[in-house]
């Protein structure tokens, strides 16, 4: 009986109406666009917001509405004494925290803006940068 339902079984299989998607591998179907690199974050690592951490974005949507901010050294100017980020005129960064969960002080994560709309993460303290690009 089972032999004799085999061919029933494997005639679907052997459909020439199935489209071209359909044959496509499972990759190619969905098409992902690869992540822009901005100009001002060229060599530098790069994340997604959704792939930062949860109080990271928080920071970011706070910035996007311009506050209010809970730390009163956010916004202050960031020196960039380190020369980890482009090289630019005193005044041009920015940096606001990252809320660290079970810190007693503001920790070590920050976010810093430029005037042109750039992003960067910091979770080292200055330490490394990633540049936050839109997917």
């Amino acid at each position: 009986m089972l032999l004799a339902s085999l061919p029933l079984l494997l005639l679907p299989a052997c459909s020439s109406g199935a489209s071209k998607a359909d044959k496509a591998p499972p990759a190619s179907r969905t098409s992902t666009a690869p992540t822009a690199i901005p100009a001002w974050a060229k060599g530098m690592t790069t994340v997604t917001r959704d792939r930062l951490p949860a109080e990271a974005r928080r920071t970011l949507e706070l910035i996007d509405r311009g506050g209010p901010f809970p730390y009163d050294k956010d916004g202050t100017v960031f020196g960039n004494y380190e020369h980890r980020l482009p090289k630019q005129a005193r005044g041009y960064y920015h940096e606001y925290t990252v809320p660290t969960p079970g810190a007693r002080t503001r920790g070590a994560r920050r976010i810093i803006t430029g005037d042109h709309a750039e992003r960067f993460y910091t979770g080292d303290h200055y330490q490394t940068f990633e540049a936050v690009v839109q997917p």
